[in-house]
Protein backbone atom coordinates (compact mmCIF):
# COMPACT_ATOMS: atom_id res chain seq x y z
CA UNK A 1 0.00 0.00 0.00
CA UNK A 2 1.44 3.34 -1.04
CA UNK A 3 1.98 6.11 1.48
CA UNK A 4 -0.47 8.39 -0.25
CA UNK A 5 -3.65 10.14 0.81
CA UNK A 6 -6.65 8.82 -1.13
CA UNK A 7 -8.39 12.19 -1.07
CA UNK A 8 -5.70 14.81 -1.56
CA UNK A 9 -3.22 12.69 -3.51
CA UNK A 10 -0.34 13.91 -1.40
CA UNK A 11 2.66 11.66 -0.92
CA UNK A 12 5.99 11.79 0.92
CA UNK A 13 8.29 14.74 0.33
CA UNK A 14 12.09 14.83 0.26
CA UNK A 15 14.09 17.12 2.50
CA UNK A 16 17.53 17.42 4.04
CA UNK A 17 18.86 16.33 7.41
CA UNK A 18 21.27 19.03 8.52
CA UNK A 19 23.78 18.04 11.20
CA UNK A 20 25.47 20.31 13.71
CA UNK A 21 28.50 20.57 11.38
CA UNK A 22 26.04 21.43 8.57
CA UNK A 23 26.50 18.20 6.61
CA UNK A 24 23.46 17.55 4.48
CA UNK A 25 21.90 14.14 3.82
CA UNK A 26 18.60 13.28 2.14
CA UNK A 27 15.57 12.21 4.16
CA UNK A 28 11.86 11.59 3.62
CA UNK A 29 9.06 13.55 5.26
CA UNK A 30 6.07 11.22 5.52
CA UNK A 31 2.45 12.29 5.79
CA UNK A 32 0.41 11.79 8.91
CA UNK A 33 -1.81 9.07 7.41
CA UNK A 34 -4.63 7.53 9.40
CA UNK A 35 -7.36 4.98 8.69
CA UNK A 36 -10.77 6.48 9.31
CA UNK A 37 -14.20 4.89 9.06
CA UNK A 38 -16.80 7.31 7.73
CA UNK A 39 -20.54 6.69 7.37
CA UNK A 40 -21.83 7.61 3.90
CA UNK A 41 -25.61 8.15 3.99
CA UNK A 42 -25.94 7.86 0.19
CA UNK A 43 -24.54 4.32 0.30
CA UNK A 44 -26.15 3.48 3.61
CA UNK A 45 -22.91 2.02 4.98
CA UNK A 46 -19.54 2.92 6.42
CA UNK A 47 -16.34 3.05 4.40
CA UNK A 48 -12.74 2.94 5.61
CA UNK A 49 -10.42 5.45 3.94
CA UNK A 50 -6.69 6.00 4.44
CA UNK A 51 -6.29 9.77 4.52
CA UNK A 52 -4.14 12.53 5.88
CA UNK A 53 -5.13 14.35 9.04
CA UNK A 54 -5.44 17.55 7.04
CA UNK A 55 -8.13 15.96 4.86
CA UNK A 56 -9.74 14.45 7.96
CA UNK A 57 -10.14 17.87 9.57
CA UNK A 58 -11.63 19.34 6.41
CA UNK A 59 -14.11 16.45 6.12
CA UNK A 60 -15.14 16.95 9.76
CA UNK A 61 -15.86 20.59 8.93
CA UNK A 62 -17.53 20.29 5.50
CA UNK A 63 -18.59 16.64 5.13
CA UNK A 64 -17.28 13.87 2.86
CA UNK A 65 -19.36 14.39 -0.28
CA UNK A 66 -18.89 18.19 -0.53
CA UNK A 67 -15.13 17.67 -0.06
CA UNK A 68 -14.99 14.99 -2.77
CA UNK A 69 -17.00 17.20 -5.13
CA UNK A 70 -14.67 20.16 -4.50
CA UNK A 71 -11.59 18.00 -5.23
CA UNK A 72 -13.14 16.79 -8.49
CA UNK A 73 -13.28 13.14 -7.41
CA UNK A 74 -16.05 10.58 -7.30
CA UNK A 75 -16.97 8.31 -4.44
CA UNK A 76 -15.71 5.34 -6.45
CA UNK A 77 -12.21 6.92 -6.69
CA UNK A 78 -11.98 7.19 -2.93
CA UNK A 79 -13.32 3.78 -1.85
Amino acid sequence: MARKCKLTGRGPKTANNVSHSHRVTKRRQLLNLQKKTIFVPELGRSVTIRMSVRAMRTIDKNGLLPYIKKEGLTLKDVI
